[in-house]
């Protein structure tokens, strides 16, 4: 079966700096390794619809205060900023982030319509964006606004998020915490950036499932993670639709954590979340050693096809 695979060159152009972790080159180093794989054939390449043609401003504008929204595009507008420290707004950056907004929104179409998986590969990243800011290299939070665009959709009701970037989605998990439809899942180096994510936390109806792991965890770790807690919690929830939050900044290669996973083990991951759903959406957030995250979205695409 094919994997849609959402990517635009316009994802390039949100520039937060050539010194800055989260920087173009990302999407460069995952294109050409999918372009050189024995089964490329079977990769829909499709390019998100453009902003006059789908307005995806509606769906921001009901996860995010829209004073935050119009205040992005008015700091772009301007030749660009800082949102904080570490979340930086290029002249560009808004489109962009709209763009984004648009794969994901076209992945749920896929995964829902056509019953296949889904990939955006896309960027900025969004988990760590709340209502009312931005944060964590994160300017619109892409996984939440699309849960709550797919509850939109015929037949759904109950759509579930999981959350394999190292770092907790304390955005994500803000935003659909109080609603029952929504269930977060996450699995998140503990105590880290941005400081959230305790085990303790269930959300307002049980809806909520954090798994902090310790610095140094390998795959060892995960396994019973997933396999005792949640691999259970989805399914009891039973989502008509799974979005994975797909950061891959926990491989050993990555400097900005200090988990300890091959880029093999996402392949384990992907094949317990197909115990869940048999179609999946995934949208890029982590990731920062170009060849760990090359080679480990490689695996997670190859546990969709074979």
């Amino acid at each position: 079966m094919t994997i849609v695979l959402f990517y635009s060159p316009e994802f390039l152009q949100h520039d937060p700096g050539s010194f800055h972790p989260e920087n173009p080159g990302r999407l460069t180093a995952i294109v050409n390794a999918l372009d050189h794989l024995p089964w490329n054939d079977q990769l829909d390449w499709r390019v998100p619809a453009a902003l006059d043609r789908r307005d995806p401003l509606p769906w921001v504008r009901s996860v995010h205060n829209p004073e935050y929204v119009e205040a992005v595009k008015k700091l772009a507008a301007e030749g660009g900023g800082r949102i904080d420290q570490d979340t930086i707004v290029s002249p560009r950056s808004y489109e962009v982030a709209l763009l984004a907004v648009n794969a994901w929104l076209e992945g749920v179409d896929v995964v829902l319509n056509e019953k296949k998986s889904a990939f955006a590969i896309a960027r900025p990243p969004g988990h760590h964006a709340t209502r009312n800011y931005g944060m964590g290299f994160c300017i619109f939070s892409n996984a939440a606004i699309a849960a709550y665009y797919a509850l939109k959709q015929p037949g759904v009701d109950r759509v579930a998020i999981l959350d394999w970037d190292v770092h907790h989605g304390n955005g994500t998990e803000a935003i659909v915490a109080a609603d029952p439809r929504i269930a977060y899942c996450s699995l998140h180096e503990y105590p880290f950036y941005p400081g959230t994510g305790k085990a303790n936390y269930g959300g307002d109806h049980g809806n909520v499932l954090n798994i902090p792991l310790a610095a140094g965890s390998t795959i060892a770790d995960y396994i019973p993670a997933f396999e005792q807690q949640i691999i259970p919690f989805l399914k009891s929830f039973n989502p008509q639709l799974l979005i994975i939050s797909a950061g891959y900044d926990a491989t050993k290669a990555d400097h900005l954590a200090h988990v300890c996973l091959d880029p093999k083990d996402y392949e384990s991951f992907t094949k317990y979340c197909l115990e869940i759903a048999p179609q999946l959406l995934f949208g890029l957030e982590g990731g920062y050693n170009y060849e760990a995250l090359s080679d480990a979205i490689v695996y997670t695409l190859q546990a969709l096809i074979h």
